[in-house]
């Protein structure tokens, strides 16, 4: 939430712009970004759970 908020803070014209991007894919390549974004993410969690990180 720290790196979002940040991100609409510092940069409002960029998540627009982002946004707008995303309006324009086909809702296909939308979910698609979202599972690999959401795997990528637990595999950073296990791989810092594995370094002893977490």
């Amino acid at each position: 939430m720290i790196i979002e908020g940040l991100a609409y803070a510092l940069a409002p014209s960029l998540i627009e712009r982002m946004l707008e991007m995303l309006r324009s894919l086909p809702e296909t390549a939308v979910r698609q970004m979202g599972w690999l974004i959401a795997v990528s993410g637990l595999i950073l969690v296990w791989a810092a759970w594995q370094l002893g990180g977490v």
